[in-house]
């Protein structure tokens, strides 16, 4: 059952400050910050939301199509999801742009500071919800703002469900925006802090978001995720991991669990618990695609995890 990822594909760039953020920033200047973080390590990853979902989605045995574009230097991305075996027939190549480029630092309590360079995903817009032909749920992550907004028309008119899932894109919108978004949308994804920023701007609780949608998930890191349906909450517990190597794509991984437990037909118990086995598995590996557990594994540690097999 195809899944549409609509959202960014990049190259990260991540560095390690083995300090913390904030014995480096005084919060009485951050009007005139002036600062610079030693970050020992560095390496290039693939990445963007829309990458990283597919990735983990593609792990489940899914079936993912990124809708998504490309810069002029974006051919390993292009051989990397043939390897994979990850379709690209909806990906465009955008010559006169480079790829999206996220610069991540992570400090030592698993903090970031991002610096983003949008690329060609300011030329989104150009791909057509209609041209991915039938798929069985979408998700819009972030991506270009025109791209989003016109995803999200696209999919309503077009009739495919869909998880609107706002990410560190989510600034770019106004509350009325946003309102949109969520009236339109079958199902809200956010963290916790992304939650906050939604009810402030739209003037929405939660509750009442969740009244608009089939779903509303808040992902809660180590403390697991909570889903706002049919009037009731379901507490998602986080699947504890013996080291946190690095949280870079977890919100990714976790949703491609979400993806792949509705295309299923699984309940929403099962559906969190696996999303949330998905983001605890990405956690212990650097970058956002570099974890590769066989089908078979990720069963046996959800079993082990939660005392039951998923369908």
């Amino acid at each position: 059952m195809t899944s549409l990822i609509c959202g960014s594909l990049a190259f990260d760039t991540i560095m390690a400050f083995h300090g913390r953020f904030s014995e480096a920033l005084l919060a009485d200047q951050l009007h005139k910050i002036n600062v610079a973080f030693l970050v020992p390590s560095m390496r290039r990853e693939y990445g963007g939301c829309a990458g990283n979902i597919a990735y983990n989605l593609k792990l489940l045995d899914g079936e993912p199509l990124i809708m998504a574009t490309l810069g002029q230097d974006g051919d390993s991305y292009l051989q990397r999801l043939k390897a994979l075996g990850i379709s690209e027939r909806c990906v465009r190549s955008v010559p006169a742009s480079y790829t999206a480029q996220a610069f991540i630092t992570t400090d030592a309590a698993s903090n970031q500071i991002t610096a983003f360079h949008p690329g060609a995903m300011a030329y989104s817009h150009e791909n057509r919800i209609a041209d991915a032909g039938p798929v069985k749920l979408a998700i819009i992550a972030p991506d270009g703002r025109d791209g989003m907004l016109e995803h999200a028309r696209d999919c309503a008119e077009l009739k495919v469900p869909f998880i609107f899932d706002p990410g560190q894109g989510l600034p770019m919108f106004d509350g009325a925006e946003l309102r949109q978004f969520i009236e339109l949308a079958t199902y809200v994804a956010v963290n916790d802090y992304e939650g906050e920023m939604l009810t402030e701007r739209t003037g929405l609780s939660l509750e009442q978001i969740a009244q608009r949608v089939e779903a509303l998930v808040v992902t809660r890191g180590e403390h697991g995720a909570h889903i706002f349906t049919g009037g009731k909450r379901i507490d998602i517990p986080c699947v504890p991991v013996d080291q946190v190597v690095d949280p870079t794509g977890c919100g990714d991984a976790f949703r491609a669990g979400m993806l792949y437990g509705l295309t299923q037909g699984m309940d929403w118990p099962t559906t969190g618990r696996l999303a949330s086995l998905m983001g605890s598995i990405k956690i212990t590996h650097q970058g956002g695609q570099n974890h590769a557990p066989s089908v078979a594994e990720i069963r046996e540690r959800f079993q082990q995890a939660f005392g039951y097999r998923y369908p």
